[in-house]
C-alpha cells in the first residue's frame, strides 16, 4: 500500500460511473460518425443539457470525457470515407484519402485506432511530468503567445515544397484569419442556444472543399485487406511523437491537433509518408484531451471543447476517476474504429458519390443554419471559398487554421 493512499471497493458506485461512461460513448459515437459535426460544438450542447441530466455531476462530467474520448477515435472515419473532417483531423483528411482512393482505407482506419490507443498509453504517465514543466513555464509563455503562434504560421508557411505553394499559403492563412476575426465574437440567433460560428466555420474550410472537388469522382473504390504496411516500431514512435505534441495542444490555445501534427511529420522520416500522417494526427488528437485534463487541474485554463463544457457544467475534477475513464473509453473506442469504420467505407462505397456529396453538402448547410443562424450559413459560403484555395497552389488545407490563430495572436 501506498503511504496516504487507501484503495476502496465500491461495486454500486462502479456500475453507476459504467453506466454513465456507456451514455458518453454512445453520444461520441453519434457525434463523431456526424460530418460537420465539430467536437467544440458537441460540447457545448454537452454543457447546456448537463444540468438536466439526473445524477451526480461528476458523473455527467464522467459521462462528457467519453463522450470526447471516443468522438477522437471516430471523427476519422467520416474524414477518410465522405471528406468531412473535424478540424482536428484536417492534417490527415488528404493523406488518408490516398490511402482509400488507393484501396487501403481499412488500414488507414487500423493505423488511426493505434495512434489514438498508443497515445492514450503514453500521454497518461507523460502528463504527470509534463504538466509540472508546463506550470513552470506558462506564466513565460502566456505574456507571448501571440509571438509563438506567429512562429508556427510562419513554420508553416516556409516548410511548403514551391514558392506558388508558399504564397496561396500565406493567402489562405490571412484570408482564414479575416474571417475568423470578422465572424468568432459573433452571437448570432441560432436554433440551438448552444450553437456558434465554429461549426460552419470548420464544415466551411475542411468539409466543403473536399466534397466539392470530389463531385463527379468515382468515389469510395474497393477496399483491400486491413493489413498495415508500416513496421510496429515506427507506429509506436510516430504514436509517441504524436502523443508528446499532444501536450502543446493541450497547454497552448490556438494550436490545432493538425498543426501540431503537421510539426511533429516535419522531423519524422519522408518514408513514413500518408500512414505516418494518420498515425500522428490520431494520436495528437487523442493525446490532446488527457494533457488538457491536467491543463485544467494544474492551471485552470480548458484547452479543448469538452473541457469547457466540464468546466462550464461546474463538475468536480476527480482526477483519477477521469483519467480511468479517459482510458476504458480509449480502448471502447478503439474499438468501434474497427468494428463500424469499415461498415461506413462499404455503405459509402456503394452510393452514387456525387449524389452523396450533394447530400452532404446540404447537410453541413443545415447544420450552418443550426449553430449560427443565417450568419452561419454566409460565415460556410466563405469559409469554403477559402478552403477551396489551398489545394489549388500545391499547399496543405491546415493554414487554414489561421481562423483561429489570426484572432488569438491579434
Amino acid at each position: 500500500m501506498l503511504p496516504g493512499v487507501r484503495f476502496v471497493v465500491e461495486p454500486a458506485f462502479s456500475l453507476r460511473v459504467a453506466g454513465f461512461v456507456l451514455g458518453g460513448v454512445l453520444l461520441g459515437t453519434i457525434s463523431g460518425l456526424t460530418p460537420g459535426l465539430h467536437a467544440n460544438n458537441f460540447a457545448l450542447l454537452l454543457a447546456s443539457v448537463a444540468p438536466a441530466v439526473p445524477g451526480p455531476p461528476t458523473l455527467v462530467g464522467a459521462a462528457m470525457l467519453a463522450a470526447g474520448v471516443v468522438h477522437t477515435f471516430l471523427d476519422i472515419v467520416p474524414a477518410l470515407a465522405l471528406g468531412v473532417p473535424d478540424a482536428a483531423m484536417a492534417a490527415t483528411a488528404l493523406p488518408g484519402h490516398k490511402l482509400v482512393i488507393g484501396g487501403r482505407g481499412r488500414e488507414a482506419l487500423r493505423l488511426s485506432a493505434l495512434g489514438s490507443g498508443l497515445a492514450v498509453l503514453f500521454a497518461a504517465p507523460l502528463a504527470v511530468p509534463v504538466t509540472a514543466a508546463m506550470v513552470r513555464l506558462y506564466p513565460m509563455i502566456r505574456p507571448r503567445m501571440g509571438i509563438v503562434l506567429a512562429a508556427v504560421a510562419v513554420y508553416l508557411i516556409a516548410t511548403e515544397r514551391s514558392k506558388r505553394a508558399r504564397v496561396g499559403a500565406a493567402a489562405a492563412f490571412l484570408l482564414s484569419a479575416g474571417l475568423g476575426f470578422l465572424t468568432l465574437d459573433l452571437d448570432p440567433a441560432a436554433p440551438l442556444s448552444a450553437g456558434g460560428m465554429l461549426a460552419p466555420l470548420f464544415a466551411g474550410l475542411f468539409g466543403a472543399p473536399v466534397l466539392i472537388d470530389a463531385m463527379g469522382g468515382e468515389g469510395v473504390p474497393p477496399q483491400a485487406d486491413p493489413g498495415i504496411a508500416m513496421e510496429r516500431r515506427s507506429v509506436g514512435l510516430i504514436a509517441l511523437a504524436g502523443a508528446l505534441a499532444g501536450a502543446a495542444v493541450g497547454y497552448l490555445p490556438g494550436v490545432s491537433s493538425a498543426i501540431a501534427a503537421v510539426i511533429v511529420l516535419a522531423a519524422l522520416p519522408a518514408s513514413t509518408g500518408e500512414r505516418g500522417f494518420v498515425v500522428a494526427t490520431s494520436g495528437v488528437n487523442t493525446a490532446n484531451l488527457i494533457f488538457a485534463l491536467f491543463a485544467l487541474v494544474a492551471l485552470g485554463t480548458p484547452r479543448t471543447g469538452v473541457l469547457v463544457a466540464v468546466n462550464k457544467a461546474e463538475v468536480p475534477l476527480n482526477l483519477p476517476l477521469f483519467l480511468a475513464v479517459v482510458v476504458c473509453a480509449g480502448a471502447v473506442g478503439f474499438v468501434l474504429v474497427v468494428a463500424l469504420g469499415d461498415r461506413y467505407l462499404r455503405i459509402v462505397g456503394r452510393v452514387e458519390y456525387t449524389k452523396l456529396s450533394v447530400g452532404v453538402l446540404g447537410g453541413l448547410v443545415v447544420i450552418s443554419y443550426l449553430f449560427g443562424g443565417a450568419p452561419g450559413v454566409a460565415a460556410f459560403v466563405a469559409a469554403s471559398a477559402i478552403g477551396l484555395l489551398p489545394p489549388r497552389v500545391g499547399a496543405r488545407r491546415v493554414h487554414c487554421m489561421g481562423v483561429l490563430m489570426g484572432p488569438l495572436m491579434i
